[in-house]
């Protein structure tokens, strides 16, 4: 699990990656938070209008797929922006078992405040873009490879 060259890490709080993407993460959130509430989102909603805004339509699972959430969190928090009028859900013409989220006049007229509230809270990180980008590089990477290592053996 370890790489060979790596030198034994001190086991202290501060040491941890875990508790280090925790603390920046609850951080995220709290900025987050009194911002999407001007727009009526909670945090995991804004994830999904951002897939929105990107596609205008997705299938459930493919909106699972990319928010890494199990159906039974992802279809209340879709029901909810449904009821908000920000997208629709239908069934798919050609497959009856698919249901299609669609973006709503409504969720779309809202995209250019969200975008500029993610800018905003990406600037506040005291990155510079190109530093934002290789960070999400690592942490995509890291997130990988935990994914990998997480699978059971068959």
């Amino acid at each position: 699990m370890t790489k060979a060259d790596d030198a034994p890490e001190a086991q202290t709080l501060e040491d941890l990656i875990c508790f280090a993407h925790y603390a920046a993460t609850l951080n995220f959130q709290r900025l987050y938070r009194p911002l999407l509430a001007e727009l009526g989102l909670t945090y995991p909603q804004f994830l999904a209008m951002m897939v929105l805004w990107e596609t205008e339509k997705v299938t459930m699972r493919d909106l699972a797929d990319r928010l890494q959430l199990e159906s039974n969190t992802l279809t209340p928090l879709v029901k909810k922006l449904e009821q908000a009028g920000l997208a629709l859900r239908t069934r798919n013409r050609r497959d009856e078992r698919v249901l299609d989220i669609a973006l709503t006049d409504k969720g779309r007229a809202l995209e250019s405040y969200g975008r500029a509230i993610a800018r905003s809270v990406a600037a506040a990180s005291g990155e510079s873009v190109t530093e934002r980008h290789a960070i999400v590089r690592r942490i995509n990477r890291m997130r990988d490879s935990l994914k990998a290592a997480a699978k059971p053996e068959l």
